[in-house]
């Protein structure tokens, strides 16, 4: 079907509304041999509208969770919500929203780090599971975690060395996965407490402002983030930002999932489909060589739906530090900047289905490899190595250092001009 009429009859389904990664190395070129690289088109999208280390504690331990009754400056929520206090860093409120439908389809999302905390979905029997990885309170996420459902950013995945270069100006950033920038820095979006603008029982929307040189990066950022859940159990998340210098932007849902529950052991018999004939492979340090791959033929190859545990032992680590499976960013099949489908995921044990859409051109498929049981989540469960699997969409690693190569697409943004980021997770079951 074509993508424009999919994307329509999506919309018309959906009722929504607005515009259309502890280290863990990604996938080795060397592991698997493939064809001669795939040239694809060059687009010239207007700008418009992300792998992560396991735990990140860098500067967790500079914030305090004061008591429920301390004095806090709150946000500014300007419609009415359901809303749970969960304490404040240093002066800022930190509220937990929920979001429900007609059919009792709930989100819950906090204002620290813009985060899913929580998403409950109907099987094929009616009943609710919570399918996103995260704790029950907001000392889980101050402890330390591997980006658990949070916003990331200024830019979401690696730049190599944490150098590059704008309007012939270095930049240095932190090399905190070392030896790259990961995730925005030491203290990127997601550990930044959000002001929330406005929140009902359907939406939430909150922003964020960046300051000029924040983890190194020009320009004052600010960034938007909206959750929206319809009636047709389909949850929406729109990213944008602008700024008042050129810099650069890629910002990235960085939500884990397990469609047959949180607690529910392994996603290895997890059917996936992802729209994307194409990869970027990567060096030793998890940094894209800059050619864009096919997939045919490699244990990549998931345009025809397959368990995500198929193939998965074909992709071993590297020594001790690497416990091998699934991290690399595909490229997706159709337009940048059009809404189009990116994967589908199934779990023939609850019957829930998944799919998702996005504008952005690829996306990053992460299977848990370094959650290791030291993780304890919400009701104490345990997470083990391939509890849940991350698809992020994104524009690609390291794409400020191959600006202007064929396939790639830029994260540069300046003045005057809007960024923009939409997801959509539609959920039904089989």
């Amino acid at each position: 079907m074509d993508f424009s009429i999919q994307m329509v009859s999506l919309l018309l389904m959906c009722g929504l509304t607005g515009s259309l990664q502890a280290t863990h190395p990604e996938i080795r070129k060397r592991v698997i041999q493939v064809e001669e690289p795939l040239k694809p088109e060059v687009r010239k999208p207007t700008i418009r509208p992300a792998i992560q280390p396991s735990i990140n504690t860098t500067a967790v331990a500079q914030v305090q969770v004061q008591p429920q009754g301390a004095t806090a400056t709150k946000s500014r929520p300007t419609a009415a919500q359901t809303e749970e206090d969960w304490g404040n860093i240093d002066g800022q409120a930190v509220s937990l929203y929920s979001l429900k439908n007609k059919n009792g389809m709930i989100a819950k999302i906090t204002n620290y780090g813009a985060l899913l905390t929580a998403l409950q979905v109907l099987d094929r029997d009616g009943e609710l599971a919570d399918v996103v990885l995260g704790f029950d309170n907001l000392q889980g996420y101050l402890d330390g975690h591997p980006y658990f459902g949070c916003t990331v950013g200024r830019i979401a995945n690696r730049i190599a060395k944490g150098k590059f270069t704008l309007e012939n100006q270095e930049y240095t950033l932190a090399t905190n996965n070392a030896p790259n920038h990961l995730h925005g820095g030491d203290v990127g979006f997601d550990k930044k407490v959000w002001t929330v603008e406005e929140a009902d029982a359907h939406s939430v929307k909150m922003a964020y402002t960046s300051p000029d040189g924040e983890e190194g990066y020009p320009g004052r950022l600010t960034a938007t983030v909206v959750y929206s859940l319809s009636d047709n159990n389909a949850l929406q998340v729109e990213m944008s930002a602008t700024t008042d210098a050129t810099t650069i932007v890629n910002l990235v849902n960085h939500s884990y999932w397990n469609l047959e529950g949180h607690n529910s052991g392994n996603i290895l018999g997890h059917e996936l489909m992802l729209n994307a004939s194409t990869y970027t492979p990567v060096d030793s340090t998890f940094i894209p060589i800059g050619t864009i791959d096919p997939v045919k033929h490699t244990p990549f190859d998931f345009t025809q739906a397959k368990a995500i545990g198929t193939e998965i032992n074909q992709l071993i680590g590297n020594g001790p530090s690497d416990p091998g499976g699934y991290d690399i960013n595909f490229v997706l099949d159709g337009e940048y900047g059009e809404m189009k489908l990116a994967a589908k995921v199934k779990d023939y044990k609850s019957g829930r289905v998944m799919e998702i859409y996005t504008t952005d051109p690829g996306v990053q498929f992460y299977t848990g490899n370094f959650l290791d049981g030291t993780v304890k989540g919400k009701g104490g469960a345990v997470y083990r190595k391939n509890a849940a699997f991350c698809l992020e969409t994104q524009k690609y690693p390291d794409s400020i250092n191959n600006e202007g190569k064929q396939g790639w697409y830029s994260v540069i943004l300046r003045p005057g001009e809007t960024y923009s980021h939409t997801d959509l997770y539609k959920f039904t079951t089989d």
